[in-house]
């Protein structure tokens, strides 16, 4: 193999990368810093925000999955340079994320009532609630937030969604400190600080990326509004055609890993704590192979739209190799400093120790975590979204899943045992999805060169 026509690319990759991969760490750092902090107040209190945030994750999951759909639609429409299909695609993706941001704040707040029989610690039940309430509410301007930042992503501009999560951030961490520990003229709040700096700073995020765009001439023609008679049912078709098993796909595996929030938390307060530790580590490393699959899906995206399918293919597989390498790096870093790292969220020893073993584990998956992460934002450009969410479903649900109850809860092995599950899981369905690719984008090279 000529590796040199593949790590050719790894500059225009990471360059178009880069910003998502800021971007998606900025919207993790929110939840992240919540944990640190929180973290510092107490094992409970931990739990309690780990609790709090699962429901929260399965609906984002779902919400997000549906904006992921306007990508590979701009992208495509970008390649043919068509620009009033573009317009329209956004439009129609903006009203259908607002929607979906209502209708998840909706569906969040009328769920309360499941977290009192998840066989969870009253103790972090108790304090999760309020905490779950504000932020279930911060889901309608983060949907918002996420229909521009998918438009603008599909236009390859990258940059504006990571400066306006870089300011949630300190935004976020501000509030954080004033409110959870009730510094100068702010009240000691706690879990209910960290859930109003949540909800403030996601509201400042969408304010932002709407004033930066509109500011550009670029965005102008796809900005201007479109008249009633404009929307197309069609449209919102295509949208949710492409949306829907997306959002499957992020369901399943975001379904997974809040199910192991749960059976660790019917370990205890402590199992559960050190879970959700090593959950935000591997969640962080993740967000990296979330920016590398999101440039894979801009740029296969393109070339589906320019209908050069030699070279997607070869786009393609230079970001299979880069987040390989990547990953790698990351999973030699978690075996190394797993002692080290848990100790930024707790003093804890029990909770560290724990947490500790489970690095081990996050270490070897990070692999198999990243390169399917990557693929399916390849197939994704490709705008098949079927047949990857039924791999997802049976890596998940019908290999993995079980395989973490059994171990886990059955043999007895704890919340190492259920990380076991998850490293089974994600491999099966990175072998799986990579097949599929491999299957599909050679079968578009055979198509065309029998058409020519």
């Amino acid at each position: 193999m000529n590796f040199k026509k593949y790590t050719s690319e790894f500059k225009n990759n990471i360059k178009l990368a880069t910003p998502i991969m800021m971007g998606s760490l900025g919207h993790l750092m929110v939840g992240l810093i919540d944990d640190i902090m929180v973290g510092r107040l107490g094992p409970i209190q931990l739990a309690a925000t780990s609790l709090g945030n699962s429901l929260f994750f399965i609906s984002l999951s779902v919400g997000l999955g549906f904006s992921f759909a306007i990508t590979p639609l701009i992208a495509e429409s970008d390649g043919e340079n068509d620009k009033e299909k573009g317009r329209s695609i956004f439009q129609h993706g903006i009203i259908l994320s607002t929607i979906l941001g209502i209708t998840m704040f909706a569906v969040l707040f009328f769920m309360k009532p499941i977290l009192y029989y998840l066989d969870q610690p009253e103790e972090v039940v108790a304090l999760a609630i309020p905490y779950y309430e504000i932020v279930a509410f911060s889901m309608i301007p983060l949907m918002i937030f996420q229909g521009f930042k998918q438009f603008a992503d599909g236009l390859s501009e990258t940059k504006y969604s990571m400066w306006a999560t870089i300011l949630s951030n300190i935004v976020n961490v501000f509030l954080n400190f004033m409110l959870i520990y009730g510094l100068w003229i702010f009240p000691r709040l706690e879990l209910v600080g960290a859930a109003i700096g949540t909800l403030v700073s996601r509201i400042i995020m969408l304010f932002f990326i709407y004033y930066v765009l509109s500011k550009q001439e670029k965005f102008a023609i796809y900005l201007k509004r479109l008249k009633f008679s404009e929307l197309k049912k069609e449209r919102f078709g295509r949208i949710m055609k492409l949306g829907f098993p997306t959002a499957l796909q992020m369901l399943f595996e975001v379904g997974l890993f809040t199910a192991t929030v749960l059976l660790a938390g019917t370990l205890g307060a402590f199992p559960q704590a050190a879970n959700q530790i090593a959950l935000k580590l591997a969640s962080t490393t993740f967000m990296v192979a979330v920016g590398i699959g999101v440039a894979a899906t801009i740029r296969v995206g393109n070339q589906k739209g320019l209908k050069n399918f030699v070279e997607l293919r070869r786009i393609a597989f230079s970001n299979f190799i880069l987040i390989f390498i990547v990953m790698f790096a990351f999973s030699i870093c978690f075996m190394l400093f797993k002692d080290i790292l848990p100790r930024m969220f707790t003093d804890n020893v029990e909770v560290i120790s724990i947490a500790s073993s489970l690095l081990i584990i996050a270490g070897f998956f990070q692999l198999s975590d990243g390169i399917q992460a990557v693929v399916l934002g390849a197939l994704r450009g490709l705008q098949d979204v079927n047949v990857p969410s039924g791999i997802t479903f049976v890596a998940y649900w019908i290999i993995g899943f079980p395989i973490c109850y059994y171990l886990g809860r059955t043999l007895e092995m704890g919340t190492f045992g259920i990380w076991i599950g998850l490293l089974v899981s994600l491999t099966c369905s990175a072998i799986m999805l990579l097949i599929r690719f491999n299957y599909l984008s050679n079968k578009l090279i055979k198509e065309k060169n029998e058409l020519t």
